[in-house]
C-alpha cells in the first residue's frame, strides 16, 4: 500500500513538473493543489496507472475528466484567493473541483448527470473536502442563489457565453469557458468590472458538449 502511494506521489511529481510548471503554470498555489490532489482516484480502476498522462480521460456517460495541463491552465486563469467563492458547471469526475477547493474558500459546482455527482460527493467526503457544495441541476442555469461569484469555470464547450452565467459574476470575478462548435472550442478568460466584460482568448481545446437551456441542446 505504502509503495503504491509513493509510485502516484512520485507521478503527480513528475506530471506538475513535465506537464504543467514547464508550459507556463506558475501559480504556486495552483501548483500545490496539482501536486497534491490524487488524480488517479478520480478514474476507474482500470484507467488508475494512465491518471497522470498528458492527456483526457473517460470517466462514463460520454464525458472525461480533462487533460492535467489544462485543468492547471483554467484555475490559473481565475487568479484565485484563498477567501473567494467558486461556481464550476460540470462537476463530472469531481478532478477539476477538489484542485478548486485545495485553493479557494468555497466551491460550488452543479452536475446534470446524478451517476457521476454521486460518484464524486463519495471522493470528496473521503478526503473531507467540507468546503464543497454540489447541486444535481441544468448547469447552464448557475447557482443563482449563491451568486454573486468571485469566480466560474464551465468545464464543458458553450456555443455561447450563457449571459445568465455572465449575470452571476462578482465585479472584478473572472469566468473561464470553451466556446466554439461540438468539438473544437476557443478556451475564453473574462474579466469583470465596472466598465463592462473584458475578453481573452488563452487558445484551442476540445470539451465535451455543454447540455443544457443555455448551451447546446439535448439530442
Amino acid at each position: 500500500m505504502q509503495q503504491e502511494l509513493l509510485k502516484y506521489q512520485r507521478q503527480r511529481e513528475n506530471m506538475v513538473r513535465d506537464q504543467i510548471a514547464v508550459r507556463g503554470i506558475t501559480d504556486p498555489n495552483v501548483l500545490a493543489a496539482m501536486g497534491k490532489v490524487p488524480r488517479h482516484l478520480f478514474v476507474g480502476e482500470a484507467l488508475m496507472d494512465q491518471a497522470y498522462g498528458d492527456f483526457p480521460l473517460p470517466i462514463g456517460k460520454e464525458q472525461t475528466i480533462s487533460q492535467p495541463y489544462i485543468v492547471a491552465e483554467m484555475t490559473q486563469a481565475l487568479q484565485l484567493k484563498k477567501e473567494d467563492r467558486v461556481l464550476e458547471i460540470g462537476t463530472g469526475s469531481g478532478y477539476q473541483t477538489a484542485v478548486l477547493a485545495e485553493i479557494a474558500y468555497r466551491v460550488y459546482t452543479v452536475e446534470r448527470i446524478r451517476l457521476l455527482l454521486d460518484k464524486a460527493r463519495k471522493i470528496f467526503d473521503t478526503f473531507h473536502y467540507h468546503n464543497i457544495v454540489t447541486k444535481y441541476s441544468d448547469g447552464t442555469f448557475g447557482w443563482a442563489d449563491e451568486s454573486p461569484f468571485d469566480g466560474i469555470i464551465v468545464t464543458a464547450g458553450a456555443p455561447q457565453v450563457p449571459e445568465i452565467l455572465l449575470n452571476q459574476l462578482a465585479p472584478g470575478g473572472r469566468m473561464v469557458i470553451p466556446v466554439g462548435k461540438n468539438y473544437s472550442q476557443e478556451l475564453l478568460m473574462l474579466y469583470k468590472n465596472d466598465k463592462g466584460v473584458h475578453q481573452t482568448a488563452l487558445g484551442g481545446c476540445r470539451f465535451v458538449k455543454l447540455v443544457g437551456e443555455h448551451g447546446w441542446k439535448e439530442e
